[in-house]
């Protein structure tokens, strides 16, 4: 059975581990981390909308033929918790194989302690993130 990347599961950790009145301020750290997107993908084209998020939020997993994933995110930085979600996942799958991503436990962000630390719609948006990721990963690989 294939586990999460070792650097998302190394960020899980290190949520989890961490002190409540300091997650919020971890978790806003890494909205800066998404990569902008390439020039190529002009408008949303090929992305997927996210209707759960309140915010506009576009996502698009790439699987090349060696199995490895590139996702894409697109979100405004008026939404830094939004944001957060996409960049815990740009940077946690990485050259990520599609097993890896799939592997990525669906209460990812309960695991990391956000639970207790933003609201639970919040938390919906993130894990419907996840699940569009995981299901567009799934479809090129089935």
């Amino acid at each position: 059975m294939p586990e999460m990347p070792a650097r998302l599961a190394e960020i899980v950790d290190e949520f989890a581990a961490a002190p409540r009145e300091v997650v919020l301020e971890m978790l806003l750290e890494f909205a800066d981390v998404i990569p902008p997107l390439p020039p190529d993908q002009v408008g949303h084209e090929g992305m997927e909308q996210v209707p759960e998020c309140q915010t506009p939020f576009f996502l698009r997993a790439r699987v090349a033929p060696d199995r490895t994933v590139t996702t894409l995110f697109d979100c405004p930085p008026e939404a830094p918790t939004t944001r957060a979600f996409a960049g815990i996942l740009a940077e946690g799958l990485t050259g990520a194989s599609a097993d890896e991503v799939l592997a990525v436990p669906d209460d990812l962000y309960q695991r990391m302690g956000l639970a207790q630390a933003i609201s639970p719609l919040r938390v919906r948006g993130g894990t419907a993130v996840l699940a569009r990721l995981k299901r567009q990963v799934r479809e090129q690989v089935d």
